[in-house]
């Protein structure tokens, strides 16, 4: 392949994220059924709490890989999966982190 290809160097980022992304689908469904029941019980809230943790996951998406992708050079294996999937759900203390824990950047 062409190393000059933009897609190609962040091929590695790209997989990560995505794989990331349709694993996240999952948890989050889950979640919501778990959290909507405990919440309130119906399926209204089942599917709020769905769509508000897709959201925040594909915003947490969105931000590790414009944070990421650059640097990200490895090929994926199931530790490094791990470690994209954890960081999706775990990104504004990422975020926080990368801004230095000021609020104002």
């Amino acid at each position: 392949m062409n190393d000059n290809d933009p897609l190609w160097r962040l091929r590695h980022a790209l997989a990560g994220i995505g794989l990331a992304l349709a694993c996240s689908v999952l948890i989050a469904a889950v979640a919501g059924s778990l959290l909507g029941d405990a919440l309130g019980g119906t399926y209204a809230w089942r599917a709020g709490v769905y769509a508000a943790l897709l959201l925040y996951v594909l915003v947490g998406a969105v931000v590790l890989f414009v944070k990421v992708a650059q640097h990200e050079t490895r090929p994926l294996n199931a530790g490094r999966l791990a470690r994209w999937v954890f960081s999706l759900w775990l990104w504004p203390a990422l975020w926080w982190a990368s801004r230095g824990g000021r609020p104002g950047g």
